[in-house]
């Protein structure tokens, strides 16, 4: 699904966020990439979602290389794309359901469409209760399961989770990777950042470790060794 042919990042005159990093992601996997800060974990992510370009070597969705697209096609491309962050990216004047309905609405989505699905989805991280609470009302857990509610609305083939429990206590921790892991479950691939070792432990999946920009190791049991 996801191909990193020798790439390299180089910001500025030395700093070099990436370095000849080859890497293959199938359909389907739940990969956890991991290293200590300014290791190239953000800077891997997006360049699958071609936010960042390559300064050498080719990054590839599929057969198609990301680098290479229009606008409207890179558009069409981030369509197939869910994405979760650290600080959840919340509309902080609507409800659950009017920042879901909202991610419906940017994809053409209909009213019909709409009304079935959000409260399905919201049901499915357990905010079905929430439905009609604005983030602020909603504890930070809360507000992550919400993000991924909307990432996952248009059922998206891929789920980038960056730092996804980076601003949470282990309770909420423990049920965002739950979530993630029950949508990896439904078929859904994600690529997750972190370095929190036991959210690694918890998954128990493949493990990529990115030191200095280089993969230092590929785990497919779900080790955490720096």
């Amino acid at each position: 699904m996801i191909y990193f042919n020798n790439v390299s990042k180089i910001y500025g005159k030395d700093s070099k966020a990436l370095d000849d990093v080859s890497l293959t992601i199938s359909a389907g996997e739940f990969v956890s990439i991991v290293g200590h800060s300014g290791a190239g974990k953000t800077t891997l992510v997006k360049m699958i979602l071609a936010d960042e370009s390559p300064s050498s070597g080719t990054v590839f969705f599929e057969s198609i290389n990301v680098n290479k697209l229009k606008n409207k096609d890179l558009t069409k491309l981030r369509r197939r794309i869910g994405v979760v962050f650290q600080d959840f990216k919340l509309l902080s004047n609507k409800t659950a359901y009017e920042n879901i309905a909202f991610a419906m609405e940017a994809a053409g989505k209909t009213d019909a469409e709409i009304s079935t699905d959000v409260p399905h989805v919201l049901e499915l991280v357990d905010l079905g209760n929430k439905i009609f609470h604005f983030p602020h009302q909603l504890s930070g857990g809360e507000q992550q399961r919400l993000a991924i509610a909307r990432a996952i609305i248009n059922q998206p083939e891929l789920i980038i989770a960056d730092e996804p429990t980076g601003n949470l206590d282990p309770i909420n921790t423990y049920e965002v990777v739950q979530i993630l892991k029950k949508i990896n479950d439904m078929g859904t691939t994600i690529v997750l950042t972190t370095h929190n070792r036991g959210v690694i432990e918890s998954i128990g999946k493949r493990v990529v470790t990115l030191e200095k920009g280089k993969v230092i190791r590929d785990d497919k049991d779900g080790k955490y060794v720096i």
